[in-house]
């Protein structure tokens, strides 16, 4: 029965508890500051590039020249503009996120049970508290069953403390102590259920009012954005070097000061690529929101970079692999003639099972959440007298499941019954050994076992005893129990679970399944699964019994491992890793959680999990779907895929800007770059950098190549070479061409205005070439990208209105373009776009990293 329903309380209405929300607040601590539109617009003020741009429009000002100056400024607006939409949508992306990640609570309101997000929490709320739930708010415990917290976030104290039921108005309590009826946020349930009633929430919580410091503490770095800040120093200690030495050039050959420091802003603003920082900030944040649809959450930016390098899947079974809605499926009992069996689609349920089902309802959990035990308790309400109810019965001691004992051990007192009637339940391993079977007794029973086991169900074994008097014994084994039969409970797999095992073999994954269940059951599963294996399995007691050298060694060829205890699950972790594997891994209960820390990508389960799992894991699957396991890999290549692409674009792209500012000043050309067109490339080069890519589909290979080097950098020696090749290229064909233009007697501003157009087209060739390494650019041409078109034909626009419209032709100080000049300066984009991809065709097997090469 409900514990809410057992002391008659239906919770608070949603209509107060809406009121409540509103009067009181949410429930959580001060949250770090939010990026504000305010503020963020200050860090873009902030950023170099934006100094540049002013600092070149003041000494405008000081020439002068007002509308060059003006034109500059209007600039500076369209970039804080821009950076303001970029950072706010990723600031939303994230702010979704946040509440997603929110802890969840099981309360009571009107009459019903419902899990909501912890901050949803009000005064008065009906909390149930289960083991492994951490406890959202302050509340009082109404009902305790067994119930110990961990206050060691509040106290310091490691050793859990026992909870006891309210007495009559009860005076507040500090934590700390036995036997308090007490309960408080933040504090995690290691034991017990039981049932409390809120009665504070947020700053007026014990975690309120001394725990405000831990949300102050900065999260580190990931190693991406360490080694994109690293090249941004690199690139703008080289930019402003070569921008003093230009300076100082210009006052030594021409000697004058303003136009010296106008022309090293402008080369300092064509070398800076602030642009890095940006786009890894968009692409993990968006990569966390995609990935959210599918139903994955991410809590630790860094996986993002670490899901295309794993090279082992560990995965459970139940929930996972299985839907997780297991039904009884068989019943067997030891009768005269040998295995008496009762299959579920059989009515009605003869006598001679009711026992075993019985003592199977007493050995579970009065108000189950284990699925197996939902089973059990739905087959006794639908097949016994009252519905297996036992009205009166008091549940006065039990032995939980443990490493000594598969088993769990509940002891009932039935009202004027002497003695105590002790139930047990598990394993059929223990359970005979706690019925002290000898082979001949037990052996059929157990081959019975072996037969449902082997089919793939999960099979428990029920035995019961009677015991008289209060002083319980420090274990099970001190009881007599006989042995009355077996239940057989299946578990369906999920529909997708072979197709994605499929993919994860062709991505060079290894799935490993660890599972607490009977070795056949697991082998039988995993066959169904697709899991393959070398071997016959391992189980619990042969890992326990093998030193860690030993161990690394035998799990080599093993894809099956069962009956494995959670804290046995570190000790695989740490072995796979020793052998050199990056490991993910699927958990769900408190024990988990230090596996779950260890494993390079700790993945929890959403529906079943418990709150520790998913504090202690970097992404939480919000369906508990192996299938969406696999897409979180999918998309974290996906992701890596496209950030190396718009990197290397950047890096690219500032090549020919960088180039074609700096040689008219080395070799006395005519200058063919002022701040405005930088500028203008600028407003082209961010958002095509942080939302084109990002947008771009996978590589047909995604999913067909093998992990990705954990240890490779992001701009490893090959990128940066082919990107400077790329950029060179483009460098070389501008150049050329605006020499040509000169040699042909053509003036200097209608030089510069063709010279732009030809740049602008590479420039986007760039893009099409960078938007695939396994496609050709007549495919990057066709293929479906919205960002890019809206990005498109902005740009032409305003590089059309910049040469036709007479006022933004004197700021940029082109002079009228002739048509024909217009088409060759097109025709020298279009032909370079088809070298660059001519070049990719001839060096990409020597250039580009072998994750990235087209697959042949």
């Amino acid at each position: 029965m409900d514990p809410a329903e057992e002391i008659g309380l239906e919770g608070l209405s949603s209509a107060e508890a809406a009121l409540r929300l509103a009067s009181d607040g949410p429930n959580e601590l001060p949250q770090p500051r939010r990026r504000t539109l305010a503020r963020i617009a200050l860090e873009v003020v902030r950023e170099p590039m934006f100094q540049l741009l002013v600092a070149a429009a003041l000494i405008y000002l000081l020439l002068g020249d007002t509308g060059e100056a003006l034109m500059l400024l209007a600039f500076v607006v369209m970039i804080i503009v821009i950076t303001l939409v970029q950072e706010r949508r990723t600031e939303r992306v994230l702010e979704a996120l946040r509440d997603m990640t929110s802890p969840q609570a099981l309360v009571v309101r009107d009459g019903q049970r419902l899990r909501i997000a912890g901050r949803e929490v009000v005064r008065g709320d009906l909390l149930m508290l289960q083991e492994g739930d951490r406890v959202p708010a302050d509340a009082l415990l109404l009902t305790a069953h067994d119930l110990q917290t961990d206050e060691s976030l509040l106290t310091g104290e490691a050793v859990p403390v026992r909870k006891v039921t309210a007495g009559n108005d009860p005076a507040p309590a500090r934590p700390g102590g036995d036997n308090l009826p007490w309960v408080y946020a933040g504090t995690v349930v290691v034991d017990g259920q039981g049932l409390a009633q809120v009665h504070a929430t947020g700053t007026t919580s014990e975690m309120g009012r001394i725990g405000k410091a831990l949300f102050d503490l900065e999260t580190p770095q990931t190693p991406l954005h360490l080694e994109t800040r690293r090249m941004v120093r690199v690139f703008s200690i080289i930019g402003l070097s070569f921008s003093t030495i230009v300076v100082a050039l210009y006052v030594y050959l021409r000697g004058d000061w303003l136009q010296a420091v106008l022309a090293g802003i402008t080369l300092a603003m064509s070398m800076l690529p602030q642009e890095f920082v940006l786009i890894l900030t968009v692409f993990l944040a968006m990569g966390a929101w995609r990935m959210s649809r599918r139903n994955v959450l991410t809590r630790r930016a860094a996986t993002i970079e670490t899901l295309g390098s794993a090279t082992i899947l560990c995965t459970d079974k139940t929930g996972t692999l299985t839907q997780n809605r297991m039904t009884i499926a068989e019943l067997a009992v030891p009768g005269s003639n040998g295995i008496v069996c009762w299959e579920a689609n059989s009515q009605p349920l003869p006598a001679a099972f009711h026992a075993l089902l019985d003592s199977a309802v007493l050995a579970s959990e009065l108000d189950p959440l284990d699925p197996m035990e939902k089973a059990i308790h739905e087959l006794g309400r639908a097949r016994l007298a009252s519905g297996g109810r036992h009205d009166g019965w008091n549940l006065v001691h039990e032995y939980g499941l443990g490493p000594s004992c598969l088993a769990m051990t509940h002891i009932w007192q039935a009202p004027g019954q002497d003695p105590h009637v002790v139930a047990v339940k598990g394993a059929p391993e223990a359970v005979a050994g706690l019925c002290r079977l000898d082979a001949a007794d037990g052996g059929s029973m157990q081959q019975k076992a072996r037969e449902m086991a082997a089919s793939g169900l999960r099979v428990l074994a029920v035995a019961r005893a009677d015991f008289a008097g209060d002083r319980w014994p420090e274990s099970p084994q001190a009881f007599d129990f006989t042995l009355l039969g077996l239940l057989a409970l299946a578990d369906p797999l999920r529909p997708g679970v072979p197709a994605a095992i499929d993919e994860c073999r062709s991505a060079g994954i290894r799935v490993v399944m660890i599972t607490g269940d009977f070795p056949t059951t697991a082998r039988a599963i995993a066959e169904q699964a697709g899991i393959s294996s070398d071997g016959e399995g391992l189980i619990g007691d042969q890992l326990a019994a093998m030193s860690d050298s030993e161990l690394t060694a035998a799990i080599a060829g093993e894809t099956v491992f069962a009956r494995v205890l959670p804290e046995q699950k570190l000790r695989l972790i740490e072995a796979f890793q020793a052998g050199g594997e990056v490991v993910a891994m699927t958990g769900d209960g408190v024990n988990d959680a230090p596996s779950l820390k260890a494993a390079h990508i700790g993945i929890a389960m959403g529906v079943r999990g418990t709150d520790v799992a998913r504090e202690a894991s970097a992404l939480v699957l919000l369906d508990d779907d192996f299938g969406s396991i696999v897409q979180a890999i999918r998309l974290g290549r996906r992701i890596y895929d496209n950030l190396r692409k718009a990197m290397a674009f950047v890096l690219a792209v500032h090549v020919p800007i960088a180039g074609l500012t700096l040689l008219p000043l080395i070799f006395g050309w005519p200058i063919i770059f002022f701040p405005a067109h930088i500028a203008f490339l600028e407003l082209i080069i961010d958002p095509v950098g942080s939302f084109v890519f990002e947008a771009e589909d996978e590589e047909p290979d995604i999913m067909t190549r093998p992990p990705r080097d954990r240890r490779s950098p992001l701009f490893s020696s090959r990128l940066i070479a082919w990107s400077l090749v790329q950029g060179v290229l483009i460098l070389c064909a501008a150049s050329a061409f605006f020499l040509a233009m000169l040699g042909q007697s053509i003036t200097a501003p209608e030089a510069r205005a063709a010279t732009f157009v030809a740049l602008v087209i590479a420039n986007f060739g760039l893009i099409l070439v960078n938007r695939s390494f396994s496609t050709g650019l007549i495919s990057a041409l066709v293929r479906p990208n919205r960002e890019l078109v809206l990005i498109a034909l902005a740009t032409a626009a305003l590089l059309l209105a910049a040469l036709f419209v007479p006022t933004l032709s004197q700021l940029f100080r082109f002079a009228p373009v002739r048509p024909e000049l217009v088409l060759a300066a097109s025709a020298v984009g279009v032909v370079t776009s088809f070298l660059l991809e001519l070049l990719r065709w001839l060096v990409r097997s020597r250039v580009l990293p072998p994750s990235l090469r087209l697959s042949n």
